[in-house]
């Protein structure tokens, strides 16, 4: 049952993958330059919206609350850093 959930759950994840990947390259290579970054900012957007979602303790240090900051918003960022690698290579090639 588990490996069923699975094989449904990577049908539909990859189209919508694919189409994020095809309709970035798509407003990236338009003529104006704003187009391509709405992507990029949403996801940015996202991720900061993560972050200021995190809950701590008061049993947490400064630097146990600093890590979790850091690395949420540095995972929450990884789409956002391929969408801008996305649009910096369309843009770089004509």
């Amino acid at each position: 049952m588990k490996q069923m959930r699975t094989v449904i759950v990577s049908f539909i994840i990859l189209p919508i993958l694919t189409g994020e990947i095809l309709l970035q390259t798509f407003l990236s290579k338009k003529e104006s330059k704003w187009l391509g970054l709405i992507l990029p900012g949403i996801t940015f957007a996202f991720s900061l919206l993560m972050v200021f979602s995190l809950a701590h303790t008061n049993s947490m240090t400064w630097w146990e609350i600093f890590c979790l900051i850091s690395l949420t918003f540095l995972l929450a960022n990884i789409p956002t850093f391929i969408l801008l690698a996305i649009y910096f290579a369309c843009r770089k090639n004509p």
